[in-house]
């Protein structure tokens, strides 16, 4: 791009600056560069913000974060928070234990470590000792442990690890006996599993890109599936299935490989990629199969790869009116959970579908089935909701009884507070359910701190949890809640593909009636209501603030995708066409002008808003956050700050270290009390 050459004198004054109260932008070059969709101009005049590597984006970026830095360093009361953050989140927090080998394994953090630790013990009961600290691989706590899978016997333990919050990996195997690393390692994999088979395993990856800063922005495509040999299966390495993506899609092919009989190829169970069709487990040769084909709100199915016609399918678990959220086989039987109105049921079903028993939970929350053994006689599950930290259980399968096996104890009360379920009406009449969690004693005066948050999209279901950090924001009065926006999972495939490509303006339209119903029912005012969302929960930040401005204090657009007409053309950004659409067909290229956040700014006074990303994000990469800060600093009209905070060595939010977590959640926590007018007990 010749125009880049221009901005070295504009960039020499880059230099936040803020003199007394008054907030000075950084001088952000524009440039002439028009895009033709379909015969309509549109003009990108940050178009330069997507070259990550140039000097003039890195000295751009240290100006505003010396901006959004300084502006928040002036906060008084910033450094308290950041304190009682800290004594908050330092609680142990373990996984599950899973058998593998002679081992039970379980991760645990002893509170403020940045990056949790795997351990082993012999019994459950046993001594744990130190089988894998990832806190060892850098100083900083940036490198961290995104998967692993041990090898059948537990003989070797192949792990995967992440880089600054990069979506690449690199995967190590180790000898589980002697913890030795062995010279196998396997780079540049993205977006896999591990899967072994014998003395090797399967994953997937893409080609090498090109080196430097190329590989956080250029575009992913032809996913491969490699062997490596030392020196998914099913849990007997009898089969190996592969699942196939095309990008628009929304659904999935599925193949397999008997490995027992040797076959070379894979063979087709289903193919097309309208459904998804998702293995379970294997019964006497046979595969039970997760589906929502002919069935939005799924059910199981058993397919006889020697004849997979449909006709030839037996039903083992029908759809139901709630949603089948996931099935685990363990024990020769299956723990089946299903979503009801955004919280979690469990049952344990026979491998023929017959349900057996339900299992009772502590409260209304969300559970996380631990892989089991073909011989174990129980599980274990997490289970947490909003004021219940997680909580480690093991459950006979015979009985369907429930025992703690691990307990957490957090630095603070959750006695205070209490959860409830309310369904508002959207603008089209859809009922929408959405969490309020606040203090007991709460007063509906319209005057409460509100922060309302959501995600809409994806089919992702957003489910209750707990959260040390925000117990700083409840226990000082605020409000939080969570909307079940349509464009999720929580209702079914309908429920998705209601919030969609020419349906989007749905997920906008739900959230927007979730302000209004906090407002309308005195929980909070436009004066005291901050909106926040990541990702795709960024996207729906930036439009309904583009849409409403009035209605929001504060705005918090996390990791967002921001350009709606260009986010296909980094990394894996192709695959969202299947909920976004895309700019090159011409009714969904309006469809995405007409909401797409960069494009749909104007000269208004809008909230304060505190834009958070990463250098190292490539899976949203950054130049959507930053053109976006650009252009709504150009069009700020009103006194509050629009600012961009920039993490450096980290991605999307995936292995970020605690220490970052903590000096994060502090400066947005403390920005929108400041933008609120409010003061916290910490002074």
């Amino acid at each position: 791009m010749q125009h880049l050459l221009r901005l070295g004198a504009i960039l020499s004054i880059l230099s936040g600056i803020i003199v007394g109260q008054e907030l000075r932008y950084p001088v952000t070059a524009k440039v002439d560069h028009v895009d033709t969709y379909h015969g309509t101009r549109v003009a990108d005049p940050y178009r330069w913000l997507e070259v990550n590597d140039s000097s003039a984006v890195k000295a751009w970026v240290d100006a505003q974060n010396a901006a959004t830095f300084g502006y928040l360093e002036r906060i008084p009361f910033r450094q308290k928070v950041k304190a009682r953050l800290t004594t908050l989140w330092n609680y142990a927090r373990y996984s599950a234990p899973v058998r593998k080998g002679k081992f039970w394994y379980f991760s645990k953090n002893d509170g403020l470590q940045n990056q949790s630790v795997l351990y082993r013990q012999a019994a459950l009961d046993g001594t744990p000792e130190v089988f894998l600290d990832p806190n060892t691989f850098s100083s900083d706590g940036t490198v961290a442990l995104s998967g692993w899978a041990f090898s059948k016997d537990g003989r070797y333990f192949a792990y995967s690890l992440t880089k600054s919050g990069s979506d690449w990996r690199d995967i190590l195997v180790m000898d589980a006996a002697t913890k030795t690393v062995l010279p196998d390692k396997v780079e540049w994999a993205k977006f896999t599993g591990i899967a072994w088979q014998g003395n090797g395993f399967y994953y997937s990856r893409y080609d090498a890109p090109v080196e430097g800063s190329k590989a956080l922005v250029a575009s992913n495509e032809y996913h491969k599936v490699y062997f490596h040999e030392l020196g998914t299966a099913t849990d007997d390495e009898g089969f190996l299935f592969l699942t196939g993506f095309e990008g628009g899609s929304k659904g999935n092919p599925l193949y397999y490989r008997d490995l027992e009989r040797g076959d070379k190829d894979f063979k087709p169970i289903v193919e097309g990629y309208e459904y998804e069709f998702n293995p379970i487990t294997n019964v006497g040769g046979k595969f039970l199969v997760m589906t929502n084909f002919k069935a939005p709100r799924y059910r199981v199915v058993e397919i006889d790869p020697i004849n997979p016609q449909e006709e030839a399918w037996k039903t083992v678990i029908p759809e139901q009116t709630e949603v089948l959220n996931s099935v685990t086989p363990v024990g020769g039987k299956l723990v089946v959970v299903h979503l009801k109105d955004a919280s979690h049921r469990v049952a344990i079903h026979r491998t023929d579908g017959t349900r057996e028993r339900e299992i009772e939970l502590p409260s209304l929350g969300t559970v996380g089935i631990a892989d089991g053994k073909e011989d174990a006689a129980e599980f274990f599950y997490s289970f947490t909701s909003f004021t219940f930290p997680t909580n480690i259980y093991r459950c006979n399968l015979e009985t369907g009884r429930s025992s703690l096996h691990q307990a957490t104890e957090v630095a603070a009360a959750t006695d205070p507070y209490e959860t409830k379920q309310v369904f508002y009406k959207s603008k089209d009449g859809t009922s929408v359910p959405m969490f309020i969690v606040h203090k007991k004693d709460l007063k509906l005066d319209g005057a409460n701190p509100t922060l309302l948050y959501a995600y809409g999209g994806f089919n992702i279901s957003m489910l209750p949890s707990f959260s040390a950090a925000r117990l700083v924001w409840l226990e000082n009065g605020g409000i939080y809640a969570m909307a079940n926006l349509r464009g999720g999972g929580e209702y079914g495939e309908e429920w998705h593909e209601a919030g969609t490509k020419l349906k989007k303006q749905n997920v906008f339209d739900d959230f927007i009636a979730a302000a209004e119903y906090l407002i309308a029912n005195k929980y909070t005012s436009s004066a005291r209501l901050a909106i926040q969302g990541g990702s795709n929960g960024g996207l729906l930040v930036g439009a309904v603030v583009n849409q409403r401005p009035e209605l929001f204090r504060a705005a918090l657009p996390a990791v967002g995708v921001m350009d709606m007409l260009r986010f296909h053309t980094f990394t894996i950004g192709w695959a969202w066409t299947r909920d976004y659409g895309s700019s090159a067909d011409p009714e969904q290229f309006k469809a995405l002008l007409a909401y797409s956040p960069i494009h749909n700014i104007r000269p208004n006074a809008y909230p304060a808003t505190l834009v958070t990303t990463a250098d190292h994000d490539d899976r949203v990469v950054p130049a959507h956050s930053f053109k976006y800060i650009a252009t709504l600093q150009e069009n700020q009209r009103g006194p509050s700050p629009v600012l961009i905070r920039i993490e450096t060595k980290a991605g999307h939010g995936g292995g970020k270290p605690t220490s970052k977590i903590i000096d994060e959640a502090a400066d947005t926590y403390s920005f929108l009390w400041y933008s609120m007018g409010v003061t916290p007990s910490y002074k």
